[in-house]
């Protein structure tokens, strides 16, 4: 999944309505997008996963992702082909102990001593789902019945913001699905329904609107286009700045055979398996619950806290 956030106009840019709430949701870091949280924001991040977990379908697999995922894996799923822009490596002082304590004592010099940093095999995990997908080649053909995951993740894009509801380091948990083309398209429809319900239970405002990834150059127009044309993507919008503008807080994505060619999954026929998910932005969420009903839990709607057990 790759949400966006519709840039707020020039007036907003300069006085957000969400800072209002910072205090309450966040602590600074010393980095644009990367925050501290409070006790009061987890409490409702936790609760948000619980009722996401009760609406899990039957045989869901679970898995957990840790923040890194492999470079060459990262390749193979073709990202530096359509988001490059984003991508964020995990580099390392590597030699000798002398070559590194060399280096770093540069810093103490007034030197750049990152000059010695070696890109190291590991990358920063864009997307909770990239994992699964080596997961479940590694298995040989897709079952009739298809799979169904629940994944989860610590994500990290490289959009420095000072909008608090466009994090660099976000939480994002997904329900994913591998089958033929007909097993994804009834997956997608059922879980439009379900996550327009669970937006209602949160007394969330929101819209349903069709949408692209934000692919990087000239060539990613093109994808874009093509992208909505076939409608494979939706996005579930809750206008935090006004009725005109949204935050997508979560998406529903039609990747086709895009990671089944790429990763050799076969259906029983030897075709390539299609791929599908549902994504939920736990930050975003949890700061469009915030934003909906106020800094102070205690008087947000009973209705709202009883679907969330707050």
């Amino acid at each position: 999944m790759n949400m966006m956030t519709r840039p707020p106009d020039q007036a907003e840019r300069e006085a957000d309505p969400l800072d209002a709430l910072f205090d309450t949701m966040f602590r600074p870091m010393n980095a644009r997008g990367v925050y501290a949280r409070t006790g009061a924001y987890e409490a409702v991040v936790e609760a948000l996963a619980a009722l996401i977990s009760a609406k899990r379908e039957a045989d869901t697999e679970i898995f957990r992702f840790p923040p890194v995922m492999s470079r060459a894996d990262l390749e193979r799923h073709g990202y530096l082909a359509s988001f490059p822009n984003l991508l964020g490596c995990v580099s390392c002082l590597e030699g000798t102990e002398a070559e590194i304590l060399a280096m770093a004592s540069r810093h103490g010099r007034g030197e750049d001593w990152t000059e010695g940093l070696r890109t190291a095999d590991l990358v920063l995990t864009p997307a909770a789902c990239y994992p699964v997908y080596p997961i479940a080649a590694a298995r040989g053909r897709v079952p009739d019945r298809g799979y169904r995951f629940d994944v989860a993740c610590d994500c990290f894009r490289r959009e420095p913001s000072r909008y608090l509801d466009r994090l660099q380091s976000f939480r994002m948990r997904e329900y994913v699905t591998i089958g033929t083309p007909e097993q994804v398209a009834e997956f997608r429809e059922r879980w439009l329904s379900r996550a327009t319900a669970l937006a209602d239970e949160l007394g969330l405002s929101y819209r349903i609107e069709q949408a692209s990834d934000p692919f990087f150059g000239r060539i990613g127009v093109v994808k874009a286009i093509s992208q909505r044309e076939q409608a494979l993507k939706f996005e579930l919008l809750v206008p935090l700045r006004g009725e005109d503008s949204g935050t997508a807080c979560m998406s529903f994505n039609y990747h086709r055979d895009h990671f089944g060619t790429a990763w050799n999954i076969a259906l029983a026929d030897d075709a390539p398996a299609h791929t599908g998910c549902v994504a939920f932005g736990m930050d975003r969420l949890a700061v469009a619950l915030f934003a909906t009903h106020g800094g102070d839990l205690s008087l947000w709607p009973q209705t709202v806290r009883a679907a969330l057990s707050l």
